[in-house]
């Protein structure tokens, strides 16, 4: 967002279409007074948690202490991806837990990540891990540990938001995850909807992945096709 205002209104209205967490992305020079400004808007009991997207280094430590005012619920990825001993050094000076996202890319990062103490809660992307079944080791190798982790996520459509739901299902993701509404990307989605219901999205049902491709909607956004056939 451009202004504190402005960001005080988009949370405000995603507060009314439902949503139980707020994330709010930080960098040098956005960080402690977004943060204050929001918690002081919406109060103590909003779920309230950070991402810098490795915006910082170690030496900002005393800086990002700062935020430890606020009640947060992590403080995501503040340090460059590869960067495993800063997030265990910082994580030893600041009282909000951090949370890895880029830094994790394996169920052996997470065991490493665990096992340094660079973090206390772990965020699991799909995309970013190559899969679901890499994903499911993550969350067991942090169950195995104690670890929470919640799922995030990406600009999916339905075809890919139905099994992150489902992995959201899994019991070591007790956080709330970015797997939102249809609506929060996309006017119009290529399978049904996926619609809030008092915070929560329901996990599909049916077989497979659970959900349907729309074959109409799919095909007004098709911008190329190319069929193939097997060798005879």
């Amino acid at each position: 967002m451009d202004s504190i205002p402005e960001l005080v209104g988009a949370v405000s209205d995603y507060l009314a279409q439902g949503y139980l967490r707020i994330k709010l992305k930080i960098e040098p020079g956005w960080d402690i007074e977004p943060v204050r400004a929001v918690r002081a808007e919406f109060g103590a009991d909003l779920l309230l948690q950070v991402d810098a997207n490795t915006a910082y280094s170690l030496t900002d430590a005393e800086h990002l202490r700062g935020l430890d005012d606020f009640g947060l619920l992590m403080i995501e990825q503040p340090l460059a991806e590869d960067d495993l001993r800063g997030h265990a050094e910082l994580a030893k000076l600041v009282r909000t837990p951090l949370c890895l996202d880029e830094t994790i890319g394996s169920a052996r990062d997470a065991a490493t990540a665990i096992a340094l103490g660079a973090c206390r809660i772990v965020n699991v992307k799909p995309a970013r891990v190559g899969g679901y079944l890499e994903a499911r080791r993550i969350h067991d190798v942090a169950a195995a540990n104690g670890v929470p982790v919640w799922c995030g996520g990406m600009l999916e459509t339905g075809v890919g938001r139905a099994p992150n739901l489902a992995l959201a299902a899994l019991p070591g993701f007790v956080l709330p995850g970015d797997v939102s509404a249809s609506r929060r990307f996309y006017a119009e989605d290529i399978t049904e909807p996926f619609v809030l219901d008092d915070g929560s999205l329901p996990v599909p049902k049916g077989p497979g992945t659970g959900v349907d491709v729309l074959p109409d909607v799919l095909r007004r956004f098709t911008v190329a096709r190319r069929d193939l056939y097997p060798h005879r």
